[in-house]
């Protein structure tokens, strides 16, 4: 039995997987959304990046998980990438959501113009402020999707997205389905590109925006399904 982790991008909590987790498990699958730290029911424990990474690493083996698929969307792919490394053979796969990858010693602000997110961090008191209409627009989701994700979401704790990543392995050489929600971007970021060379790493691609586990849950459900069980 496949053990899926779902780790949702910034401002978001585990909640953001909720019609995720029931098509999991209708397929035969364990399935567990994770709410990291200083986010959503979490809110107010202070977070850095590798506190994130904790939270996930610490997730499997509390629950002593093996046959571990670890799901990162948007910003949860870097600490999703260093936890794959920290579990060792407890890990099946790795599934990045239209997600930033860990790179060592960068940070998640590291490989985009990034100048007015530290400006508003700063301003904010330390925290990327929630999310606005205008920041989800056009990205296939209905206006009530709009205002569930704005409803839900919180402030994001600064330190996450300016620590650096901590690596000491090469991502390539783990098996990783790669998802790109094309309405965001059509292409995968250079650093993606790259390691989607490797025999390892396979690309699918959704007609969709940014948050697929809301504007298509059912089809990101099949994707990630689909990912483990092809021959």
């Amino acid at each position: 039995m496949t053990n899926y982790i779902l780790v949702a991008g910034a401002k978001l909590g585990a909640w953001a997987w909720d019609e995720v987790v029931p098509e999991l498990r209708a397929a035969g699958h364990e399935a567990h959304a994770l709410t990291l730290s200083g986010l959503a029911e979490k809110r107010g424990t202070p977070a850095g990046q590798q506190t994130h990474v904790r939270d996930i690493v610490e997730e499997v083996e509390r629950l002593d998980l093996r046959d571990v698929v670890l799901v990162g969307h948007s910003y949860s792919g870097v600490p999703v990438g260093q936890a794959a490394e920290r579990i060792g053979d407890r890990l099946a796969r790795v599934m990045y959501v239209d997600a930033s990858v860990p790179i060592d010693g960068q940070s998640f602000l590291s490989s985009w113009p990034s100048d007015e997110v530290r400006a508003a961090i700063e301003a904010n008191g330390g925290f990327w402020a929630p999310f606005s209409v205008e920041d989800l627009a056009d990205q296939g989701l209905t206006d009530e999707q709009v205002a569930r994700i704005v409803r839900g979401a919180t402030p994001h704790p600064g330190a996450t997205l300016t620590e650096p990543a901590v690596l000491t392995g090469s991502l390539e050489k783990m098996p990783t389905t790669y998802v790109k929600c094309l309405l965001d971007w059509p292409e995968p970021s250079d650093d993606v590109a790259e390691l989607l060379k490797s025999d390892r790493w396979e690309l699918v691609t959704m007609d969709t925006g940014h948050w697929p586990m809301f504007s298509q849950p059912r089809e990101l459900a099949r994707i990630l399904h689909e990912s483990v069980t092809a021959p």
